[in-house]
């Protein structure tokens, strides 16, 4: 398991892949990730000490991965990220979070704040189609206004090559994070153990018709593969 990278292209930033307890929510149906977890926080604090140590400043701009929240993230590895942040003067830390723990965001907001470090969180909002999301997805985000969807959280994910999107729905849905969020993430989707595959004719579609659209757009990141960040 890579849980250290650098991300020299777009948003040029140092990247890590931390372990906590894992995610609580636990339902989307694509998703098989939060089996990097573990209840043992001793364990999780000496890997997430081992990633963190490769941390240098290099761009100022740290991200923070983990199979789940932040939230799910324990307490001393938080008090490790900031001291990582203070030590290297990071001025500006990503993390992600579900929609269902938006309300611990203030909090972190303020903790890295009185260091100088600004925070900026993601949502995995998968698709901004609620009925999908909700109905085949399972994401669990009871909000259909994107807007709404946009006032606690800076960037978002969309993931694509699912069966029944098509060209129009992930453009949309692209045009739609640009338009509410800072950053847009793009997950393709590839196989795994979830019940929800990928679609090959829907993952061609994308490569071919809105691939070259974003690829050179600095605000929407690509992943054609989950370790092309360089971690997993």
């Amino acid at each position: 398991m890579q849980r250290y990278s650098v991300i020299t292209e777009k948003n040029p930033r140092e990247i890590v892949l931390l372990r906590g307890r894992g995610c609580r929510y636990k339902r989307c149906a694509f998703c098989d990730y939060h089996e990097d977890a573990s209840p043992d926080e001793t364990e999780n604090l000496l890997i997430n000490e081992c990633a963190l140590s490769q941390v240098t400043g290099v761009y100022g701009v740290l991200e923070i991965v983990n199979s789940g929240s932040f939230c799910e993230l324990g307490d001393d590895t938080i008090a490790l990220i900031v001291e990582t942040c203070r030590k290297h003067t990071i001025k500006t830390v990503h993390f992600e979070c579900h929609w269902l723990y938006r309300n611990f965001i203030p909090q972190l907001r303020e903790r890295f704040a009185k260091i100088g470090v600004a925070v900026k969180m993601k949502i995995g909002i998968e698709t901004f189609d609620y009925d999908y999301r909700e109905k085949v997805m399972l994401k669990g985000i009871r909000e259909a206004d994107p807007e709404r969807l946009s006032a606690d959280f800076d960037e978002c994910c969309l993931l694509f090559g699912l069966p029944g999107q098509t060209v129009s729905s992930m453009k949309n849905d692209i045009e739609t994070g640009m338009k509410w969020f800072e950053r847009v993430c793009v997950n393709v989707m590839i196989e795994n153990t979830a019940p929800l595959q990928p679609d090959n004719s829907v993952r061609e579609a994308f490569t071919k018709e809105i691939y070259p659209l974003y690829k050179d757009n600095p605000r929407v990141d690509i992943l054609l593969h989950n370790t092309d960040f360089g971690v997993g």
